[in-house]
């Protein structure tokens, strides 16, 4: 039996993994397979396709329309991403300036709100004719 016919099995020793990554990878991805990786015979780690990843990790298609509809009704998809960068700092540096975390309705709470509405683009005016 072959070093690499012995990897064909679902779990492997982190020195295998290392030693066979290319194999081991190609495996994940062309024959969807999950492989554990263990050490010291306790499992650490689980290799597997990226299409399997997203499969597990992404978010159900009806969280994704409820996130959607929310944002569209805060205006928020049309922000772009530096706006929403810029939304980020200010909400963790007034963070960093309270002390202990921002419960609802705290001040900071309130003031990143009144921050994040500035942020936001304008809605079109109406042009009068």
């Amino acid at each position: 039996m072959s070093k690499l016919n012995r990897l064909r099995g679902p779990v492997v020793s982190v020195f295998q993994a290392r030693a066979n990554f290319s194999e081991l990878l190609r495996q994940a991805d062309q024959e969807r397979r999950s492989i554990v990786i263990e050490k010291r015979g306790a499992p650490k780690a689980v290799l597997l396709s990226i299409r399997d990843y997203v499969r597990l990790a992404a978010p159900e298609p009806e969280v994704l329309q409820a996130i959607g509809l929310e944002s569209q009704r805060k205006g928020t998809d049309k922000l772009t991403s530096s706006q929403i960068d810029r939304i980020i700092k200010a909400a963790r540096s007034k963070r960093s300036e309270v002390r202990g975390p921002s419960s609802p309705g705290s001040r900071s709470t309130r003031h990143f709100e009144r921050s994040e509405k500035s942020l936001l683009p304008s809605p079109p005016r109406k042009r009068q004719h």
